[in-house]
């Protein structure tokens, strides 16, 4: 048996400068090194002829150098690098940056293998800054390669030597970790080989078997600890029986349209949770602009009807500003009292809302993280409603729930999930969908460009902010990085602002600023005193501004569909008709696939589940895996 807790500064290879690197990795024990799993691998194993190489694609080659490496000056503190190599069917062109003392390392009589992107020049094939060694080393290439979540000073070559040496020493000591019928029964392989294969597989059937195994004790733990939370939830606990007599009819009766039959559907689920002794424990699954909202006010209404209290949970201090609004109109006229707590307000304003709402005073608070605080006290609290379920983690739900006695749970999110994975990630709570869209809903026109098309789109733009419409422009970095050929919003902010749209106002929003600097630009955009808001993901959620009819979002290749669509529902919220811009990059087959789908597809449900497709579940849990898990 093997010391799985083992400090892993005395792995070879550590030492003390690394430890510090590891652990902001969260790796601190053996353990954690070799169930670090790759994010990703690179098939090095089998070269192709150059004249087959196809532009885009990561290819390995095996060639003779022609002539001596060539250094080109392009300005005082770059040198680009140049090799020229064939094989028997074609030439290719090398190219590194700032490496001058590779010249030294490339001989005409010797061949090498060269792994990297290849990029079309004409009809001439070029690789940039491509792995190499002589043919036959086979130690950077010749061999499926991991590629590793990675942090600053620490090398893809160093992280993988120090993860060969953990497992080199627990290999073949691991105890196992399932029960050998289950072993049989689903033919999986054994802990053993399955680490050493995920790792550094000798081929991808033995990589495929090694995850089957791990994939399959990661969900089956992870089931087994939801079913134990679950039968402990259920059993243990007594919940409130709500008032039979107070009829969700009365509040649905009086809106000023029609709920959707999912929305009816669904509000019968709630309903009669809420009526049983059992605690309701139910996730809300619908698409932006399903009207999951209305369904949480017309559950509220039966709580506070029935002598309890409601909170509600957003993720930001907009998003609760918004509900306040939306449950104001809705409860408002019931005589229900509705208050907002967010961080920003003065201390005299949150002294009157805490005692307010300790006394009764308050039917239903709607707050941000300010919620959570333990001076928050209700008085008697009968139901929770988390929105945006993602944003919140389970234990800060479990801090609300702990304010009441047994209170009914409702989390939301409009980040559509299959159902077989929401079984999965969800297993201690009832799901509940919104599958439907009310009828007056227009869908979102949804193109796909490339570079060449950008002037056309800026036009485009320049038009409906004439007509007093609004912008959204999303990319996925903060700042430039020169390692990813991606547009930063920083960087992008000043070029529409300064070069592009001058006579708009154009304003940036990014994560790394302050909450309350966030909210006051969204805040501004909301009121149409900004044209263009260029932003990162940050405005993902819940933002309501149904002025803004444009949204465009740069890389769209780098996004998920999921995320894509996302994003997309924060234009549509108004009268006019609503656009959706995707600038893309790049013509492999996933990327043009994954650009079909969302430019032919409004439905969140088919998006998620062909995002799942393409793109895998990944892992559930980050680095620690559940095969050693102590349920």
């Amino acid at each position: 048996m093997v010391d799985l807790e083992k400090n892993v500064q005395y792995i070879k290879g550590v030492g003390p400068n690394r430890v510090a690197l590891l652990k902001k990795l969260q790796i601190e024990t053996l353990e954690d090194l070799i169930t670090f799993f790759p994010r990703d691998y690179e098939d090095r194993s089998k070269p192709k002829m150059i004249s087959d190489l196809v532009d885009g694609e990561e290819a390995l080659i095996s060639c003779y150098p022609v002539g001596r490496m060539s250094e080109i000056r392009i300005k005082p503190n770059m040198v680009l690098c140049k090799l020229l190599a064939r094989d028997e069917t074609g030439g290719i062109e090398l190219v590194w940056y700032n490496q001058t003392y590779l010249k030294n390392n490339f001989t005409t009589d010797k061949r090498y293998t060269f792994y990297g992107k290849v990029k079309m020049k004409g009809k001439r094939p070029t690789m940039q800054s491509p792995v190499y060694e002589l043919e036959g080393v086979n130690e950077k290439t010749g061999k499926i390669v991991p590629i590793y979540p990675l942090t600053q000073k620490l090398s893809q070559n160093t992280l993988r030597k120090i993860i060969e040496n953990g497992i080199n020493e627990a290999y073949g000591r691991l105890d196992e970790t399932l029960p050998e019928y289950i072993i049989n029964k689903y033919n999986l392989e054994n802990i053993n080989t399955a680490i050493k294969q995920i790792h550094f597989p000798d081929n991808f059937l033995e990589f495929n078997r090694a995850r089957r195994r791990l994939v399959f004790e990661e969900l089956f733990s992870m089931q087994l600890a939801l079913l134990k939370l679950k039968n402990k939830y259920d059993v243990n606990k007594q919940g409130i029986c709500f008032d039979k007599n107070i009829k969700m009819s009365d509040v649905i009766n009086d809106l000023p349209y029609s709920l959707t039959r999912a929305q009816e559907k669904v509000l019968e689920e709630i309903n009669s949770d809420m009526e049983s002794s059992k605690p309701m424990n139910r996730l809300l699954q619908g698409d932006v602009g399903s009207g999951k909202t209305v369904v949480s006010e017309i559950a509220t209404y039966k709580c506070v009807k029935s002598g309890y209290q409601a909170v509600i949970m957003a993720p930001t201090a907009i998003l609760a500003g918004q509900h306040l609004e939306s449950f104001s109109e809705i409860l408002g006229k019931y005589g229900i009292r509705c208050e907002l707590l967010v961080s920003g307000i003065t201390k005299k304003e949150k002294e009157g809302i805490l005692e307010r709402l300790k006394n009764g005073e308050i039917d239903v608070l709607i707050g941000t993280h300010a919620v959570f605080e333990d001076n928050v006290e209700f008085k008697n609290l009968g139901l929770v409603v988390t929105d945006e379920q993602h944003r919140f983690g389970v234990r800060q739900r479990a801090k609300l729930v702990q304010k009441g006695e047994t209170p009914d749970v409702l989390v939301m999110t409009a980040t559509p999930i299959p159902r077989t994975l929401a079984i999965i990630l969800y297993g201690d709570l009832d799901i509940s969908v919104i599958d439907e869209l009310p009828p007056n809903r227009k869908p979102i026109e949804t193109y796909t460009v490339t570079k060449d098309l950008e002037p056309r789109v800026d036009s485009f733009i320049s038009k409906q902010i004439a007509e007093k419409r609004q912008c959204y422009i999303v990319c996925p970095l903060v700042e430039e990085n020169e390692e990813m050929d991606l547009k930063s919003a920083v960087e992008l902010a000043k070029k529409y602002k300064e070069i592009i749209f001058p006579n708009y106002r154009v304003e940036c929003l990014h994560g790394r600023m302050k909450p309350k600097e966030k909210d006051e630009i969204m805040e501004r955009f909301k009121n149409g005193e900004i044209d263009i808001l260029v932003s990162t993901t940050v405005i993902e959620v819940g933002v309501n501004v149904p002025n803004a009819n444009i949204m465009v979002i740069e890389n769209a290749e780098r996004f998920g569909l999921a995320q894509l669509h996302q994003l997309r529902g924060r234009v549509g919220r108004g009268d006019y008709q609503s656009y959706c811009i995707l600038k893309y990059q790049g013509n492999s087959r996933i990327i043009q696939e994954r650009m079909n789908v969302i430019r032919n597809s409004n439905d969140g449900f088919v998006i998620s589940e062909k995002d799942l497709e393409l793109r895998g579940s990944r892992r559930i849990f980050w680095n620690k895996t559940t095969w050693y898990s102590r349920i």
